[in-house]
């Protein structure tokens, strides 16, 4: 009769936890972001941590940590040592490609557990609202006049802003000086102090600026205009100055090494549903970024793509490690 019993109180308690239950977080997700703050990834990074919070979207709270060092190397890195680490995520920008390939620390891209790209970032040349320039070939023409005498902005050194910068140069016979910083939001903020002339920040990164009146975009680097609201205005770079300069980046999140399936599943089902909120569609429409959601073999095919993109730009640039 004991053993009845007990037998049954077994069954009972094993009935209360569902056979093969899905796998979810238990304790606070780290959300790195291998840039400063202000910038286009630390921008969306929050947003998803946001959007994850107001609709209960995880059972714990997700923490973005900046970890921007060396371009980016510190978090690259720290993620990288956290194999099988569920509880761990990291937000890509370009310097997935550009870091390694620029300064040859120990990381690649496979490394990681990709998980899901949430959108493609575009490029913008932006002026300070005060200057006399109005068009992208005002602002040329200006600095043909004064070779290495016009400072452009960017993110990081031998990154994404400076490989568009030597391709302008490249391609219409310009010198720019160009001038490093920590991110993308501290780039704008320097262009409207006028501490640089001109920068190619993200849309998203400089567009509480430009509704201020403050900064003044010239053109866009991509092969389209951009087909939303104001943006819609501004010309490609093609357009107003007669080069072919396009290019979008990455805005993607990874896992750790052998990050287990369970928990790349939970991920890949908990990004799509942040991807679906009208907040974040709201985002990709202010900051006019490219709606690109991407899981799997879909995500794995571009991030190769564009590594072999990135090793020719940065080899034509001279920014490839010697």
């Amino acid at each position: 009769m004991k053993l009845a019993t007990a037998l049954a109180l077994c069954l009972v308690a094993s009935s209360a936890v569902p056979a093969g239950a899905a796998w979810e977080p238990t304790k606070p997700i780290e959300f790195v972001v291998p840039a400063g703050t202000g910038g286009g990834a630390d921008q969306m990074a929050r947003l998803i941590s946001g959007i994850a919070e107001k609709h209960k979207l995880s059972p714990r709270p997700i923490i973005v940590v900046n970890k921007g060092g060396g371009a980016g190397a510190e978090g690259f890195l720290d993620v990288k040592g956290k194999k099988g680490d569920a509880h761990t995520i990291i937000i890509t920008l370009s310097n997935l490609f550009t870091t390694p390939l620029h300064t040859g620390i120990p990381f690649s891209w496979r490394d990681l557990t990709p998980l899901a790209r949430m959108a493609l970032d575009q490029f913008i040349l932006w002026v300070n609202a005060e200057t006399p320039y109005k068009t992208a070939k005002e602002y040329v023409t200006a600095v043909k006049d004064k070779p290495t005498s016009f400072k452009m902005g960017g993110t990081g050194s031998a990154q994404e802003d400076q490989i568009l910068t030597i391709q302008l140069e490249q391609a219409l016979g310009l010198k720019f000086i160009y001038v490093p910083f920590k991110g993308g939001g501290e780039v704008c903020v320097n262009l409207v102090g006028n501490h640089v002339d001109s920068t190619v920040n993200n849309p998203i990164e400089c567009a509480s600026h430009w509704k201020a009146g403050r900064v003044r975009p010239l053109a866009v680097f991509d092969t389209q205009r951009i087909p939303v609201a104001e943006w819609k205005d501004i010309p490609t770079v093609k357009e107003a100055l007669g080069a072919d300069v396009h290019y979008v980046m990455l805005r993607g999140i990874f896992g750790p090494p052998s990050m287990p399936k369970e928990a790349v599943d939970w991920y890949v089902a908990f990004l799509k549903k942040v991807y679906d909120t009208p907040e974040f569609q709201k985002y990709l429409t202010d900051g006019a970024l490219k709606p690109a959601f991407a899981t799997s073999a879909e995500y794995v095919k571009w991030v190769e793509e564009n590594e072999q993109l990135h090793k020719e730009l940065m080899a034509k640039g001279g920014l490839l490690k010697k």
